[in-house]
């Protein structure tokens, strides 16, 4: 039975959200294929995480046989991501861009799970070659060449963090210019936001589907 964690960290509801909106597509290609597996789902708005603290991260260094029960308590919650995250099949990560990068909630859920030695910096991380599913949306264009490329820190950031400090299988769906049905000044732009838009859902529902059949024949 294939896994797969699903992690939103938009602030608004689907109806509301490009990113949540997206990577619903996936999730719907990836449960036709596998009716009978298991989602595990995070709404990092909804249900944020604790920041990560001094006894938290000082517990991600110690020995757990040497963990005080604050130390426990707190590695406890790391270690549940983390296990959330190595027994997941495939990831699908909702990440829009917020102020040029990503939600402080979802900044918070990989300040935990980053455990040295296990998930990352260790010669095999416990979740390399996870197929991962980014849908990274944003307001604006911050592609090669645009005035803006120089400010987006969302695939850049996930991109280092998830794929070469973590050895996930990173790839990338990027909804743009969502603001541009609301934002005054961008009405030129409506038309290549929806169809950026509509390009965005057919890729997730795509990697959805394939990397569902690709577990499938592996299984």
């Amino acid at each position: 039975m294939a896994t797969l964690l699903h992690i939103d960290s938009s602030l608004f509801p689907q109806e509301g959200s490009v990113s949540r909106d997206v990577a619903a597509s996936f999730r719907k290609a990836w449960e036709e294929q596998h009716p009978e597996g298991k989602v595990v789902y995070r709404d990092l708005a909804a249900n944020p995480l604790p920041h990560l603290d001094v006894v938290g991260a000082s517990a991600g260094f110690a020995p757990p046989e040497s963990h005080t029960p604050e130390q426990a308590a707190a590695f406890a919650l790391r270690d549940e991501l983390a296990r959330e995250l190595e027994e997941a099949d495939a990831v699908l990560i909702g990440a829009p861009m917020y102020n040029y990068t990503i939600p402080s909630t979802l900044k918070a859920w990989i300040d935990h799970v980053i455990l040295q030695g296990r998930t990352a910096g260790a010669e095999t991380p416990s979740g390399a070659g996870t197929p991962t599913v980014v849908v990274a949306s944003r307001g604006g264009g911050y592609g090669p060449g645009t005035p803006r490329e120089s400010f987006e820190f969302v695939q850049n950031y996930l991109g280092k963090v998830l794929g070469e400090i973590m050895a996930l299988d990173v790839e990338f769906v990027v909804p743009e210019l969502t603001l541009a049905p609301t934002t005054p000044g961008m009405e030129s732009l409506i038309d290549s936001a929806q169809a950026s838009r509509t390009q965005a859902h057919e890729a997730a529902g795509n990697h959805g589907k394939n990397i569902a059949a690709r577990l499938g024949a592996a299984a």
